[in-house]
């Protein structure tokens, strides 16, 4: 398999649980800072040396992200130019124009429901050689680029079906989560959805990062729906690990999700926290509140 130089980002559901707010914007294009989610998702691609980026986005959300990522608002560098501002048009939309090229999709309606659908949309992109990225824009990894971390993994183990990125969790919370079940040190053996605490069979959560290779798109099809009829990445790369090797990477980052309006608040807290110049001042301003609540 080629070394992977494209990935799939997903950003093809409702995300009901975020209205009214996405009836208008995609939820991968809420803010961490001043950048969407999407670009901060897209950077990470970059720094793993990407090339081309699929995004796989609802019919509502593919022009918002076209345009987000191709226009160059011209009236906007125009107008700073003259203020004598141009550098904020420099360090923040030609950062953007500057990304590696992204095509915006559409998920194919006649799939079946399920988060391996806008997967199996994007096999049109693909030549039947190529490894490639995953990555589901719920997920946001800081501190590294987990992207190159899969692409690192590639080098050392070029004949794996797939590889994917996991992350130690409180053995407490392991009923959230898909878990990781190993044979040999680094080896897929299954995945346990929100298994018992006390009956896991490790503290190994798997998330939306993943290296895999164009034999998936074989198991992502009508006809291979999993639970509740939906088409599943995780059957996949389950069916994947019984034909060849999986293997599985630890994140050299932290793991957050922000599926939901409470863990996207705390993921986009500890973001700005921990890259914007004015966290100090939102410290400041999150103690004065405490001060005063008590």
């Amino acid at each position: 398999m080629k070394r992977p130089t494209k990935a799939i980002i997903t950003d093809a559901g409702f995300a009901s649980r975020y209205l009214p707010i996405t009836k208008t914007i995609p939820k991968a294009m809420l803010p961490f800072g001043n950048k969407p989610i999407m670009q901060l998702v897209v950077e990470e691609c970059a720094e793993a040396g990407i090339r081309e980026i699929i995004i796989v986005a609802t019919a509502e959300g593919k022009p918002i992200y076209e345009d987000y990522f191709g226009n160059a608002v011209n009236h906007i560098r125009k107008q700073l130019l003259s203020q004598g501002k141009g550098d904020r048009y420099n360090k923040t939309v030609l950062e953007v124009l500057d990304l590696p090229k992204i095509r915006v999709i559409t998920q194919d309606p006649t799939l079946p429901y399920g988060n391996g659908s806008p997967i199996a949309s994007a096999r049109d992109y693909f030549g039947d050689d190529e490894a490639f990225i995953v990555i589901y824009s719920d997920d946001m990894v800081f501190g590294a680029s987990d992207a190159k971390r899969l692409v690192e993994a590639f080098d050392e183990h070029p004949d794996a079906k797939a590889i994917i990125m996991a992350q130690e969790v409180p053995r407490s919370e392991v009923n959230k989560y898909g878990i990781i079940s190993l044979k040999d040190e680094d080896k897929l053996d299954h995945i346990v959805e929100k298994p018992d605490p006390n009956n896991t069979p490790s503290t190994l959560a798997s998330y939306g990062r993943y290296l895999v290779t164009t034999e998936i798109f074989d198991l992502l099809r009508p006809g291979a729906e999993g639970l509740d009829n939906e088409l599943w990445t995780v059957d996949a790369i389950t069916k994947l690990a019984e034909r060849g090797d999986v293997r599985v990477v630890k994140t050299k980052g932290r793991w957050v999700t922000t599926g939901d309006p409470q863990n996207y608040f705390i993921a986009h807290l500890q973001y700005v926290l921990e890259n914007e110049a004015y966290a100090e001042a939102v410290r400041e301003a999150m103690e004065a509140y405490s001060t005063t609540t008590r």
